[in-house]
């Protein structure tokens, strides 16, 4: 995995300690690119940090189950993210970065690290390292059709246009990639994008929450969709 000017290829690569970023709702994905408008001054805290050392920090959602807390103030995470380097960062002169992440590999929280040490969370982490091989899965699998099928419908339903040139010439894992990212869907659903095994799977997950979305909407519209 190539991604700005560093290879990341083996274990070796890959930091075992990492900042994470919680975002609800947000999805970070291998070879995709996440903007970030940062303002809080703990995250400021954490970019300069990732900024002075290996520009690498952890996309992760809060537990989806909000009993997964408990009593503590500080939410659990998910246990899968997305790591990102950062690959485009600038200030804006108010007190803002504007950072671009580009996806390097998921990983799996192993343990939260030194709770209160940092103004951010740390993480050790277990990287998903097939993730780095960007030889094998190059979408040949997925049904390209049905997915165009599905976000037209979508589209349609929501009286949206969408620059179909751009989406025709794209290749299969970026269309896949790029519709999961911008997918308005909840955290739920997002975690399940994360989480599929392949682009084949993640292809057949981002058309079944559609459909179901279209379903939904339909009913409450009062009339079936075709």
């Amino acid at each position: 995995m190539q991604v700005g000017n560093k290879s990341y290829r083996t274990q070796s690569d890959i930091p075992a300690d990492v900042p994470v970023f919680p975002l609800s709702g947000a999805l970070l994905l291998p070879g995709a690119q996440l903007p970030l408008n940062i303002f809080e001054p703990r995250y400021l805290a954490m970019l300069d940090d990732a900024l002075s050392s290996n520009r690498i920090i952890g996309v992760i959602q809060p537990a989806l189950d909000e009993k997964a807390s408990g009593q503590s103030p500080v939410a659990d995470l998910c246990s899968i993210g997305c790591l990102g380097r950062i690959t485009s960062f600038s200030e804006t002169g108010d007190g803002r970065y504007v950072v671009s992440l580009s996806g390097i590999c998921r990983f799996r929280v192993i343990e939260e690290l030194g709770k209160g040490r940092k103004p951010y969370r740390v993480c050790r982490i277990s990287p998903f390292l097939g993730d780095l091989d960007t030889s094998g899965d190059n979408g040949a699998e997925v049904d390209r059709q049905a997915l165009l099928d599905s976000f037209k419908a979508y589209l349609e339903a929501n009286n949206l246009e969408a620059d179909w040139a751009s989406v025709e010439r794209a290749s299969t894992e970026t269309l896949v990639n790029s519709l999961s990212m911008m997918s308005p869907y909840g955290p739920a659903e997002k975690q399940a994008l994360l989480e599929a095994d392949d682009l084949k799977t993640r292809a057949e997950t981002l058309i079944a929450i559609t459909e179901i979305a279209l379903a939904r909407d339909s009913d409450e519209n009062g009339h079936v969709l075709q």
